[in-house]
């Protein structure tokens, strides 16, 4: 049985107003390719190439990316007369399965899973944020969440330091420590496997998945973390979409493992 991937796609990115204002969060680009592009592309390494893309702010320019898709990849030849178009080496591009489903621009992260369950059926399923990327083993991830045997897993990750580190001894800084990715604790860096069963729980679309859902699993001993020590970030702010574009045009982008 197949397993769908759900990326929440619909959010403003109201902290990246320079680039949110014209496109929506998931289609600010890293490379020339949108930040939805590459988490698609992780996934369809690891073999899951089934996406539920749940729209809202702005979502016809999603909607447009992957209608355009092929002729991007190549050369169209079009007769302006008729309409008809022919593509150019037609056996590039992705192989991938992706629906587009509108779920309204206020509607809430659980709300926006449980429209998508439209696409899903009974079948368990992956969930993710439309504008993280990780070098997270999914297939690894999905075997830790059958083994596990609870209704919902999701990857604990470390978030990067934001600010350099300092050791001060009365007065005078004695170090200066530019901090990697360490020590500030465990929190949700999404990249969830999910039973159907969990759609179940969540009433609505101002339901906020990560509260009274999660919480609900938590209390039932029904959650799961899979701990990944490795590269994971979100592109939240300007800095954040800095360091990104430097890792991938330095040749240094960890989560590109196609």
């Amino acid at each position: 049985m197949s397993v769908p991937v759900v990326l929440l796609a619909g959010g403003l990115g109201t902290r990246l107003r320079e680039e949110t204002d014209v496109k929506p969060k998931p289609m600010v680009e890293v490379g020339g390719h949108p930040i939805l592009w590459h988490i698609m592309k992780s996934y369809a390494a690891h073999g899951f190439d089934e996406f539920v893309v749940c729209l809202g702010y702005k979502g016809d320019t999603i909607k447009d990316f992957f209608l355009n898709y092929r002729s991007r990849q190549g050369g169209v030849s079009i007769d302006l007369a008729t309409g008809k178009f022919d593509m150019h080496n037609p056996e590039e591009g992705e192989t991938w399965k992706v629906h587009l489903l509108e779920t309204g621009q206020d509607t809430m992260t659980g709300g926006r899973i449980r429209r998508a369950a439209q696409f899903l059926g009974r079948r368990r399923f992956m969930a993710t944020y439309g504008d993280g990327v990780s070098d997270v083993n999914l297939r690894d991830l999905l075997a830790f969440h059958e083994a596990a045997g609870c209704q919902a897993t999701l990857t604990a990750v470390r978030p990067p330091a934001r600010f350099g580190g300092l050791t001060i001894d009365g007065g005078r800084i004695l170090s200066f420590d530019e901090k990697p990715q360490v020590g500030e604790g465990w929190i949700n860096g999404g990249f969830m496997v999910l039973e159907p069963e969990v759609a179940d729980l969540i009433e609505g679309d101002s339901t906020i998945l990560e509260r009274t859902p999660l919480e609900t699993l938590a209390n039932r001993g029904q959650l799961n973390a899979f701990k990944h020590d490795g590269f994971w970030q979100c592109m939240d702010t300007v800095r954040d979409l800095t360091l990104l574009r430097d890792l991938w045009e330095g040749g240094r982008a960890p989560w590109k493992q196609w």
